[in-house]
């Protein structure tokens, strides 16, 4: 059976991508490929082979995205790949059509050439704001994303963090032989550093967890939904209403700071008057969290 399209969801999603990837775009072509640096992921390598053969930056992070695309597709679901398919090909256009010409025509000089560490710092803000505005609704630009993904599915004991922590090692590693320069992978780890703390802060903190309380007559199919759609666990806990004396069920989850606004959705889709209180766990001990031995 088809499902019905949310036209006003999908309107979003793509208001949300298209000005994520425009931020973006500013801080990748203003700030960092003219420095040469390579902040790790799909785009990393797109800046190099630029620097390299004068590829365009957007559509060659699309081609290298598209054979991880096609993993994504067979092992971690229909939904999320063309989730991020739509934003890449989003990103694609407006790189490559959109940033890209303007600044040629503008002749748009935001920063000098050579100011390196001023190009990794407000690089790694732009494209840290960027990330954020496509996270918030629930989608990410691929590339290390996907590949610290299906790391993990290959190596389940590897937290998510630390594979894509390793995909993108690799990235700084290789822009330093590409660009023959060690500094160029200093900055990107600096560049790296500054994207994921903007990314924190804006969406919920730096804090690694966020634990939910939710109390709705329809308890079981928020969990179930919780279980099948998120991946992750839930408990239903007893309660007993204070003014009304009444018996309820009250679903405990647990998930990462990303995935908070994909679970008010949830929450909110099943039962627009659901109660819901969020509090941050400064630490989630057990699976699919951090290990209970580290």
């Amino acid at each position: 059976m088809s499902r019905n399209i949310d036209w006003k969801t999908l309107a979003a999603d793509t208001a949300y991508d298209i000005a994520g990837s425009l931020v973006y775009a500013v801080g990748t072509l203003c700030f960092i490929a003219p420095n040469n640096i390579a902040p790790g992921g799909a785009s990393g390598v797109a800046i190099m082979l630029h620097y390299l053969f004068g590829l365009p930056i957007g559509m060659t992070t699309f081609v290298i995205n598209v054979p991880l695309i096609l993993l994504a597709l067979r092992y971690l679901g229909r939904v999320f790949t063309m989730k991020t398919l739509r934003t890449i090909a989003i990103n694609t256009v407006v790189i490559d059509f959109v940033v890209a010409p303007f600044l040629e025509r503008t002749n748009l000089v935001l920063l000098e050439t050579g100011e390196r560490l001023l190009g990794a710092l407000f690089g790694g803000v732009c494209l840290g704001l960027g990330l954020a505005v496509i996270f918030l609704r629930d989608s990410t630009t691929g590339g290390t994303d996907i590949a610290g993904r299906l790391l993990q599915l290959r190596w389940p004991h590897i937290q998510m963090g630390r594979a894509m922590m390793i995909c993108d090692a690799v990235v700084l590693f290789a822009s330093i032989v590409v660009f023959r320069s060690f500094e160029s992978g200093l900055y990107g780890m600096v560049a790296i550093f500054v994207n994921s703390r903007v990314i924190d802060s804006i969406l919920y903190g730096v804090d690694k967890g966020t634990m939910a309380f939710i109390v709705s007559p329809r308890s079981r199919e928020i969990a179930e939904r919780v279980l099948r759609e998120m991946d992750r666990g839930a408990t239903l806990l007893k309660g007993v209403g204070a003014y009304s004396g009444e018996e309820k069920e009250v679903v405990l989850a647990a998930v990462r700071i990303n995935q908070l606004p994909r679970l008010k959705r949830l929450v909110h889709e099943e039962d627009p008057r659901a109660f819901m209180i969020a509090a941050e766990a400064g630490e989630i001990l057990g699976e699919g969290f951090k290990r209970m031995d580290k």
